[in-house]
């Protein structure tokens, strides 16, 4: 075993794997250091539950299967924390809401036993916005989460918890989630990288829905070897419990990693490149653009023309999904109940005003008004029409190229409180995340450089449906031949 431990928080997955299968260190050992670096930077908001007991004894029997030589494997011992929207059987689940205060679920959601099922070790629950509804994790009942490269700014959202406790080293890599950029924007903001795969690769089953239409479980880590290594582990057909999961076998994302970027063509949409674009986002992308030209990618111009409408169709669209989602949670079978009320009616209106956040509150009230009668067709629908038109727009596009690329957001992460009252403006931030998301596309975020303040900068990569392998691929190479994502903010190395 090692005899310092001091320095397994500059592991990344994969090569802490390593380090436990080669048994240089323990997975005790391991699980320790990082809870006790999670206790020290408390002050980072990350975290929201800890169990120490149940993380020992999961570390304790990978320390059992490892002694035994266990094959097969891939995470064995390696520490994970979840965002909290996952529902977990050893540790509370709120999904940032008060409405979700002290419950535990009596399983645990598919993403996480899957991971578990490779003999990761759960490390906790991660800080969100609230129902994960937002683009800054300040909407979370618990607590703003602080980024790491400048605790005055905010981490992005929905994930910032899971982004911000990667970016610190509190721990190797986590579970996200992402609606509409909540995967690859916090990544983007924090300096990780992070994946959304197609819709439908990784079951939403124990998934506290929002937007059931648009939902979808993701790794972020520091490296696209690491989110290959993740997002094997999480993928696969659910068809007994998630309606929605596609028939496609798991797949080892993890063999295609040195395939060669020759000849493959990257397009670039004009609209992504446009007036709104900060000027130090729009030079690091450049720059990574000019990367993939001497890696020997091709770039090639391309056009999204209904970007800019992919803001009001997600606007409908995920309010009014949420709207139906979240009437289950009415003081009635679980979650919180207002203390005093005079009958059922005045019971929901209590509980509901008293459980859910002000954005939450916003999303129901838009998505129930946009279903209600006469206004169904107007909005909803319509915005469904568009939404296949925005799709159709993608697979035009995929005729000329194989992978978009562009910025993740059109400026660095903003400071905290800048746009707490005026909720549309956060909105805007997603222009380049929703398209994708809409579609039901894979999307990644991967370190790009960054911009004013020292803050990172990431760049989105797209690809067409399941091919995440490609996009992984095109990512590890960028790495191999870039540092940015080896880069580490300054008050959490010790």
């Amino acid at each position: 075993m090692m005899n310092n431990t001091s320095s397994l928080h500059e592991l990344g997955v994969a090569q802490l794997a390593t380090q436990l299968r080669e048994r240089k260190v323990s997975a005790v050992e391991t699980a320790q250091h990082f809870l006790q670096r999670v206790r020290a930077h408390a002050s980072l908001g990350a975290f929201l539950d800890l169990n120490e007991e149940a993380t020992l004894a999961q570390a304790r029997a990978s320390d059992a299967a490892l002694a035994g030589g266990k094959p097969g494997l891939s995470l064995l011992g390696v520490p994970l924390a979840h965002k909290d929207i996952f529902v977990t059987r050893d540790f509370v689940t709120t999904a940032g809401s008060r409405m979700l205060a002290g419950y535990r679920s009596p399983f645990d959601a598919t993403v996480v036993a899957r991971l578990a099922a490779q003999g990761a070790v759960t490390l906790g629950k991660l800080n969100c916005d609230e129902f994960a509804m937002g683009s800054a994790n300040e909407n979370s009942a618990y607590g703003a989460v602080g980024n790491p490269w400048d605790v005055t700014r905010v981490p992005g959202g929905s994930s910032g918890g899971s982004a911000a406790a990667v970016a610190a080293r509190l721990v190797p890599a986590a579970t996200g989630t992402d609606t509409g950029g909540s995967i690859r924007q916090p990544a983007s903001f924090c300096g990780i990288t992070g994946i959304k795969p197609t819709y439908g690769r990784a079951s939403r089953y124990g998934m506290v829905a929002f937007a059931s239409s648009l939902d979808q479980a993701g790794p972020l880590a520091r490296s696209a070897q690491d989110c290959a290594l993740l997002l094997s582990a999480m993928c696969g057909p659910d068809p007994d419990r998630d309606s929605t999961s596609l028939d496609v076998p798991a797949e080892d994302f993890s063999l295609s990693l040195d395939d060669s970027l020759a000849g493959l063509r990257i397009g670039v949409p004009a609209e992504f490149f446009g007036a709104g674009v900060a000027g130090d986002v729009g030079a690091a992308i450049d720059a990574a653009l000019k990367e993939y030209q001497k890696l020997g990618a091709t770039l090639v111009p391309i056009s999204l023309p209904r970007t800019e409408l992919s803001i009001p169709v997600y606007y409908v669209i995920a309010p009014a999904e949420a709207s139906s989602n979240l009437s289950r949670f009415d003081g009635v079978k679980f979650g919180h109940r207002a203390a005093e009320y005079k009958d059922l009616v005045d019971m929901y209106k209590k509980t509901r005003a008293e459980g859910f956040g002000d954005e939450v509150k916003r999303r129901i009230m838009i998505g129930t008004y946009v279903l209600s009668h006469g206004y169904y067709d107007a909005y909803y629908l319509q915005a469904q029409k568009i939404r296949r038109m925005i799709a159709d727009d993608f697979q035009q596009a995929f005729k000329l190229c194989d992978v978009i690329a562009g910025p993740v957001a059109p400026t660095v992460a903003w400071k905290r409180g800048d746009k707490s009252d005026d909720p549309v403006a956060a909105y805007l931030a997603d222009i380049f995340t929703l398209p994708a998301s809409l579609a039901g596309l894979p999307g990644m975020s991967i370190p790009a450089g960054f911009g004013d303040g020292q803050m990172p900068v990431g760049m989105q990569l797209i690809g067409n449906y399941l091919q995440e392998a490609r996009l992984l691929n095109a990512a590890h190479r960028f790495q191999q031949v870039s540092a940015w994502h080896e880069a580490r903010p300054q008050g959490f190395r010790a």
